[in-house]
């Protein structure tokens, strides 16, 4: 492939964009389907496998962990969803960076490809789950999987010019943004269709109450692969292809710990303590809502989608403007500080009308912030290590999310949830003190 195919022009970048932001999209609906479903999916193979197997072991172990910290009534439903979104997110932290390291080695479109039947697999697992132990397989496949996300952030770098990479990231943003706004809604609708009801046929080949939705999200799966086999078009240039060096990353975070000290390190180190703080937050938010102002699931809908708004207009529309004009560091610097206060607003709300004005300074600022810091790591790091960096950072994430919310229940069950937002939010000062030393990246 000559290096005039893999870096179009200028007119055709906003279509290669376009390509990215629907693989991004569609991988996203398949991925949030399950995210309403997970106290549903624990109430059946209780009722499956009752306190036996690995299920029993695992709710004996969260009880363990309840009596230590004070248990709510739904603390059950709550850590086991928490701990399976940990699992997956671990997944995600370990084989990230290798994806990454890979597509740099032998290109975005073929390790999309991998990646994206990868987890169309893990959704076929999922729709035959008979038993606890192979929904919790079909999690750890989906899991490895999941390097279409820093692949695709690797492939808006490609496509990009060091002046509009933030736009470019914010465009991903935005795809993130939709994907979270739609994909839980139509896994909550799915649900109310169990196919293998009166039907002991389609039972007995492991069809469960769920397989709808996991036939959902292995649809949008398969129809996100055929996307990329059809339009996405190779965007790394040979001649910036890594050829030296080991392909995976056995270790993320060592790799972080030993990497060369400098800005690109600093901000993903900054990211990292974002995410933990961040991913608290939203894990934590409907105990808040619920204790002090007796929300039920459709207030808690509604919040998530104020939320997701804000932030798909934050960054399809203010990060394109704002970052131009005052660069990705102020930009970057402005967001934290919004997320701090809109997050302290909210521990301290009395009022819906204080909670809704903190989530709207949250989501403005996390939508600032995001595009900003992956630009930032972007442009601190060598061409040729475009889709190893953003891995890593991808992976760091996934880590965060992985200790973040399990680590803000926790807290908020010991200390409550005023003290605990307070805290969050001063912890969100870490990350804003550690960009003030950035330097202006060269454009």
């Amino acid at each position: 492939m000559s290096a005039s195919s893999a870096h179009p022009s200028r007119a055709e970048r906003p279509l290669s964009l376009r390509v990215v932001f629907l693989t991004i999209f569609i991988d996203l609906l398949g991925f949030t389907i399950i995210f309403p479903l997970f106290p549903a999916i624990l109430e059946h193979y209780f009722r499956l496998e009752g306190d036996t197997g690995l299920l029993g072991w695992l709710l004996a172990q969260i009880d363990r962990l309840a009596s230590v910290a004070g248990s709510h009534g739904n603390y059950q439903a709550v850590l086991f969803g928490g701990i399976l979104g940990s699992l997956y997110a671990l997944l995600q932290f370990v084989f990230a960076p290798i994806w990454g390291g890979l597509s740099d080695r032998i290109g975005r479109r073929r390790v999309l490809l991998i990646t994206v039947a990868g987890t169309a697999l893990s959704y076929v697992l999922w729709c035959f789950s008979s038993s606890f132990l192979l929904f919790i397989f079909a999690r750890l496949l989906g899991g490895a999987f999941a390097g279409n996300l820093s692949v695709a952030t690797a492939a808006v770098a490609d496509v990009t010019t060091r002046e509009n990479r933030a736009k470019g990231m914010g465009v991903v943003g935005v795809a993130f943004g939709l994907g979270f706004l739609f994909g839980p809604a139509i896994g909550s609708v799915a649900a109310f269709h169990d196919l293998s009801a009166g039907n002991e046929s389609l039972a007995a080949l492991g069809l469960n109450p769920f397989s709808l939705p996991a036939l959902l999200s292995m649809a949008f799966a398969i129809i996100n692969l055929v996307w990329v086999w059809l339009r996405f078009r190779e965007t790394l240039d040979p001649a910036a292809r890594a050829v030296d060096g080991p392909v995976r990353v056995r270790h993320p975070l060592g790799a972080l710990l030993h990497a060369k000290a400098g800005p690109a390190r600093r901000t993903n180190w900054l990211y990292f303590v974002f995410s933990l703080a961040f991913s608290g937050m939203e894990f934590s938010l409907p105990f808040l809502a619920t204790e002090r102002f007796g929300y039920a699931p459709t207030d808690m809908f509604k919040i998530f989608v104020f939320l997701g708004l804000v932030l798909i207009i934050t960054q399809g529309l203010i990060v394109r403007r704002a970052v131009p004009r005052f660069g990705e560091k102020p930009v970057l610097l402005a967001g934290l500080a919004c997320v701090a206060l809109g997050i302290a607003l909210m521990g301290l709300a009395a009022t819906n009308v204080v909670v809704y004005l903190g989530l709207a300074a949250t989501g403005l600022g996390a939508g600032l912030t995001n595009p900003s810091v992956s630009a930032l790591v972007s442009l601190y790091s060598p061409a040729s290590q475009q889709g190893r960096m953003l891995g890593i950072f991808r992976s760091l994430g996934s880590l965060a999310r992985g200790i973040g919310p399990l680590a803000a229940c926790f807290a908020y069950w010991w200390l409550g949830g005023t003290v605990t937002y307070v805290l969050v939010a001063a912890f969100i000062l870490v990350p804003w003190t550690l960009a003030l030393p950035l330097p202006p990246p060269a454009k």
